[in-house]
């Protein structure tokens, strides 16, 4: 029987970490579902590989080392011992120098083995086997001498190679990775992308597999204002040298692709993809929340919005300048992160008066941002004029035209004469910030005839499914392949997850949590000060296990009557106000920590400055330390709005004035993550209700300490357990009487576990068949994931949001206080799909639970 053909494969490559690039991200998915075999491929922030999964696709992100540009700095500050090197290698540092510059020089010459004639081919071979010879002797015999300090830099010398280094360790470190997938087309996003695409694809042609590949430029480089001298001179020089060997080109505007023609002399002119949203998605209800309700503004309060990187050039100081001629009018800024020029820009309004009318919001998924915006009023372009803005229509006036927004633009090129083209904004003049104020009163005086303009042929037209359709005809121009079917199991939306073989989960036996100990590590990370469940401590421990340059001091306010949960420092919590214990703080954390995840939204300064974590975020941003802060639960979940979505909330049973009293804490809660800009994660998946804006971060547990063979399924009356530890809070009391009825019928045997000892309660779970969790929140915790660890089926109920957040992966078996009889009935009868769903949620804790994924979701803010 003959094998079935295989998916024509494609790389995607880009330089930078992959989160937060829609285009890259959008480019993967809409090969995946036109039937491609995709692997993305970023740059790793921690010194290991990390592989995920994003619906179909496989993501790589790929450590990038720092050998070449090393051995360049050694070459340019020992100009007369560099040449002594060519005989003397000193150290294994200087060994991997050298041996890094040889490697850059075999794969640039195997490459050119297919670019150049025969004859040229056979020398060039020739002196491949001579040099690789020449290294193996020289590895062995070569001393180095000490280095001595570095002269000061002298600026560009004309070689790419030299002048920003960079791009060969990222060659050298993503190129062997591309050859071993052996795609069919590679495609390189952005310039530092370039030299590997054009080397991997004529290393694999040489060794007679068939790879086309294609340079998708989505800046013009020439007009980018680099900050760095060599940068500026190397990266238009990478890209005059190798963008005429791309089999394609590829970029972001008809304007681009005439100056990139011109420039480089192309033969025909780059293909115009723009970076637009999915339309597909667009009022889905994918989105959990809105820029208006992330600012808490009602519906008639004007409000403006500019979405994405704040530089120099990207002129939101004309917005702010115009902002006191525009009273009333409120401005939400979607940024990723608080930088040194928002520090100043938002300075620069508190002195204007205007700072209680600017928000800052946080980024949403790339498939959520129109629906994100659609609340605002007018969608912002305020660009100064400078090359690189001039040249291309941005991608987000393509999510501003989306979400139904008209334009505020300045008078940049290409942009203005595409909103007076269309009549569907007003233009300003960039520097003047009297005419802004002008463009958006007339703006939003006009608003609905200006939206009303936003037509069906502007919105097709600027959506990806339209630009990616140019961009999948051309995969199969180049490569000669096409899918044999496209497929949908890859959704627009879909969300990175673990890869599907977990790492191994760590044996610890009966043994306490343990983590690397606070020490001289490049990251000195503080967790606390909740470490509820001691989820502290065992975040501590799986970051440590898996980031070799973290190491970790877990804090825990402790109350004399609870339990001793594994951590480093106790903090008397009766003590808190107390001025010594404050300082005691104060001086534990300034000066020793670089990064700090405080949970709970507690202060970490004692109540120096407050009850909550906003009073202390002053010093700690002055104390230069990263903050992040993570959420377990009844701290920011709101009860009013839990009672809604839910028919058995846990708030419709609590007890006299818990809900009040908690739906206080968590609007005060969410008021301190949308103001702070700070990273934001929740430690289950039914939390980003509450906080929208959040990363799951999931629950870590001891999965090897859980895991058991004992059988399951084989009693006649399986034993059915139920643990609440508050029975309110698990719906206890609106299921008991359905399990007393099963209990006392003979099919299962009952057990209800209240008042165990944890220490006793592990050996319980494993001897049970079926453990049911709760019945009021949607979602799942601590106990369910070491059920699941332990191999043992659990009934829940379970949200739809929650089971999307995985994909459906989660094998928890969905049940409410109406239906539990008939789903309990249904696994002891059908017993061998019971035992499967055991062995799935076995798998699933180990993929989801065991530290591995939460601590690479922690990786990125962990830099």
């Amino acid at each position: 029987m003959q094998a079935p053909a295989r998916r024509p494969r494609l790389a995607v490559i880009v330089a930078n970490g992959i989160t937060g690039d829609s285009r890259v991200q959008k480019t993967a998915i809409a090969a995946a579902r036109d039937g491609w075999d995709v692997t993305l491929i970023g740059r790793s922030d921690t010194k290991r590989v990390q592989r995920t999964r994003m619906g179909s696709v496989d993501v790589i992100r790929i450590p990038v080392g720092t050998d070449f540009l090393r051995a360049v700095k050694a070459r340019k500050n020992h100009a007369v011992r560099a040449a002594a090197t060519q005989f003397r290698i000193h150290d294994p540092s200087a060994l991997k120098l050298y041996t890094a510059t040889y490697h850059d020089w075999a794969r640039q010459r195997s490459a050119e083995t297919s670019w150049v004639g025969s004859s040229r081919r056979t020398s060039l071979k020739v002196l491949l086997r001579a040099r690789r010879t020449v290294h193996r002797l020289r590895v062995k015999a070569f001393r180095w001498e000490q280095r001595r300090s570095h002269p000061k830099d002298a600026g560009p010398v004309g070689d790419w190679r030299l002048d920003w280094p960079q791009i060969v360790d990222l060659d050298l470190a993503f190129g062997p990775v591309i050859e071993k997938l052996k795609p069919d087309v590679i495609h390189a996003n952005d310039a530092t992308m370039i030299v590997t695409a054009g080397r991997s694809a004529a290393r694999l042609r040489a060794q007679g597999h068939t790879c086309a590949w294609l340079y998708d430029a989505h800046e013009y480089i020439k007009g980018v204002e680099w900050p760095n001298p060599h940068q500026k001179y190397a990266l238009p020089a990478v890209e005059a040298e190798f963008i005429g060997r791309a089999d394609a080109v590829v970029t972001v505007s008809t304007q681009m692709a005439e100056l990139l023609r011109k420039d480089h002399k192309l033969p025909e002119l780059p293909l115009v993809v723009g970076n637009s949203p999915v339309r597909e998605v667009i009022g889905s209800g994918t989105s959990r929340t809105s820029v208006r309700e992330a600012c808490g503004l009602a519906a008639d309060v004007p409000l403006m919005v500019y979405s994405g990187w704040i530089g120099p050039e990207r002129g939101v100081d004309a917005v702010i300048d115009g902002l006191p001629e525009l009273p009333g009018y409120h401005l939400a800024l979607v940024v990723g992160r608080v930088t040194p020029l928002l520090e100043g820009l938002l300075q620069r309004a508190q002195s204007l008066g205007v700072r209680d009318r600017i928000h800052l919001v946080p980024y949403v998924p790339q498939h959520e941002v129109a629906n994100y915006l659609a609340s605002a009023d007018l969608g912002l372009t305020p660009f100064r004029k400078v090359p690189n803005t001039e040249v291309s229509l941005p991608t987000k006036v393509s999510e501003y035209l989306q979400a139904g927004l008209p334009l505020v633009t300045s008078d940049v090129k290409v942009v203005k004469a595409y909103v007076e083209e269309h009549r569907i904004g007003e233009v300003f003049t960039w520097k003047d910030p009297k005419t802004f104020a002008g463009a958006a009163r007339r703006a939003m005086e006009n608003r609905k005839a200006l939206a009303e303009r936003i037509t069906e042929d502007i919105l097709t037209d600027l959506s990806w499914e339209a630009q990616s359709g140019k961009l999948l005809k051309l995969y199969r121009e180049l490569s000669g392949r096409t899918p044999s079917a496209p497929v949908s199991e890859t959704s627009w939306t879909a969300q990175e997850g673990p890869a599907a073989v977990a790492a191994p989960a760590p044996s610890s036996g009966e043994s306490a949590p343990t983590w690397r100990k606070l020490r001289g590590t490049r990251i000195k990370l503080g967790l606390g000060p909740a470490n509820y469940a001691g989820q502290g401590a065992a975040y501590a421990q799986a970051i440590t296990r898996v980031s070799p340059d973290v190491s970790a001091e877990v804090v825990m306010n402790k109350l004399p009557q609870s339990f001793d949960y594994p951590a480093d420092v106790y903090v008397d919590a009766t003590r808190l106000p107390e001025l010594p214990v404050q300082t005691e703080q104060v001086q534990r954390i300034i000066g020793r920590y670089t990064h700090l995840l405080v949970d709970a939204f507690m202060p970490v300064f004692g109540h120096l400055n407050g009850v909550n974590i906003a009073g202390d975020l002053a010093a700690l941003r002055q104390a230069k330390i990263k903050v992040a802060l993570l959420a377990h639960g009844s701290e920011i979940r709101h009860p009013g709005k839990h009672m809604e979505r839910h028919e058995y909330s846990l708030f419709h049973d609590a007890p006299d004035g818990i809900a009040k009293k908690l739906q206080v804490k968590a609007e005060t809660n969410r008021r301190i993550a949308d103001e702070s800009g700070l990273p934001l994660y929740v430690t289950t998946p039914d939390l980003l209700d509450d906080l929208p804006t959040a990363t799951w971060a999931p629950l870590v547990v001891d999965v090897a300490a859980w895991a058991t063979d004992r059988p399951l399924m084989e009693r006649k009356r399986p034993v059915v357990m139920h643990a609440p530890s508050k029975r309110w809070t698990k719906g206890t009391d609106r299921i008991m009487p359905v399990l007393t009825e099963l209990h006392d019928e003979g099919l299962i045997d009952f057990r209800l576990a209240e008042g165990i000892p944890w220490a006793e309660m592990r050996a319980l779970v494993q001897s049970c068949d079926l453990v049911l969790d709760q019945f009021t929140t949607g979602s799942y915790g601590t106990f369910a994931v070491e059920a699941m660890a332990a191999g043992r089926p659990v009934v829940g109920y379970i949200s739809d949001e929650v089971k999307a957040v995985t994909d459906g992966a989660l094998p928890i078996v969905n049940a409410t206080p109406r239906d539990l009889r008939k789903v309990i009935e249904s696994l002891v009868e059908d017993r061998d799909s019971t035992v499967r769903i055991g062995a799935e949620s076995a798998e699933f804790a180990r993929t989801y639970h065991d530290g591995t994924w939460t601590a690479q979701v922690l990786s990125n803010f962990l830099k």
